[in-house]
């Protein structure tokens, strides 16, 4: 039986936080104007050597050359392999036109700032601010790459998501896309997310081989999420407009989120910084290329 989360959007009982697929447009005219080791056994051989999942987090791209994967500096680019970031849902909020609403075609998309509403939508999502750096790298070599594209969205504070979520469907903040630079990285600025009933706080991206490409999600070539620390999450969630995250969070954890249950050592972001200086949160993606 489909169940009626309380975002308001259909979801297939076998799948909590499902999606998939298409559209076209305005991301053009943005640009006119501008070797996978499987998770699981990774854990099982990191628990035979007593390595816990912060080790696991920092080499996730594993050669002797390739150093700083977890807190976002550059890998070696010579050699190595890379652990490839486990493919995740979309979930039923994606926006990129696999599930009802499309920004991916929407003139603005490609922005550093996501946390205002955009092409003709206005409204601005509140909440602690927080950058997230990325850097994309092959899982075959580790080398880095430049000119890839990463479409990020999540929640907002109130755990509520634009374009579909009661309250926002007016609404397309905490949505956008940016490309890597020479050394494979990108930033945005955003919002610490919420944490809603069932879920762990994460964040959802899917990787493109170029920012012309990521006008179609047909054309992406990983899609995965970001898990949120919990020392940093219990942090946040003390402050105003937080509250019923915190309550959340205490109803669910990374060994029962059915996300994230499975491993989130690849996935599990590096934060940074403080509530009043800005929070600065890291990870190292490495993708099938």
């Amino acid at each position: 039986m489909p169940l009626i989360p309380a975002h308001g959007f259909r979801v297939d009982a076998h799948h909590h936080d499902d999606e998939t697929h298409d559209d076209h447009g305005g991301l053009h005219r943005d640009l006119l104007a501008t070797g996978a080791v499987d998770r699981r056994a990774l854990l099982r051989a990191a628990a035979t050597l007593g390595v816990g999942f912060g080790a696991l987090q920092l080499f996730g791209c594993g050669s002797d050359s390739v150093t700083g994967v977890a807190d976002g500096t550059t890998p070696n680019t010579n050699t190595g392999t890379c652990t490839r970031i486990p493919e995740e849902t979309a979930g039923p909020y994606p926006g990129d036109g696999s599930n009802g609403a499309n920004v991916l075609n929407q003139t603005g998309v490609v922005r550093g700032d996501i946390r205002s509403s955009f092409a003709g939508l206005s409204g601005t999502a509140v909440g602690i601010p927080l950058t997230v750096n990325l850097t994309i790298v092959s899982a075959s070599t580790c080398a880095v790459l430049a000119d890839h594209a990463v479409y990020l969205w999540h929640c907002d504070r109130a755990g509520l998501y634009s374009l579909y979520s009661s309250g926002v469907t007016n609404q397309n903040y905490l949505r956008g896309v940016q490309a890597t630079d020479s050394a494979g990285k990108l930033s945005f600025t955003t919002i610490f997310p919420g944490c809603y009933a069932g879920r762990w706080p994460h964040m959802h991206f899917e990787v493109f081989r170029t920012l012309s490409a990521a006008t179609n999600v047909a054309n992406k070539i990983a899609t995965s999420q970001i898990a949120l620390p919990k020392a940093s999450c219990d942090l946040i969630y003390e402050t105003s407009g937080y509250a019923s995250s915190k309550t959340n969070l205490g109803g669910v954890s990374l060994a029962t989120d059915n996300v994230f249950s499975d491993g989130s050592a690849l996935e599990l972001a590096t934060i940074t910084g403080d509530v009043n200086s800005g929070l600065v949160a890291s990870l190292t993606v490495a993708v099938s290329v």
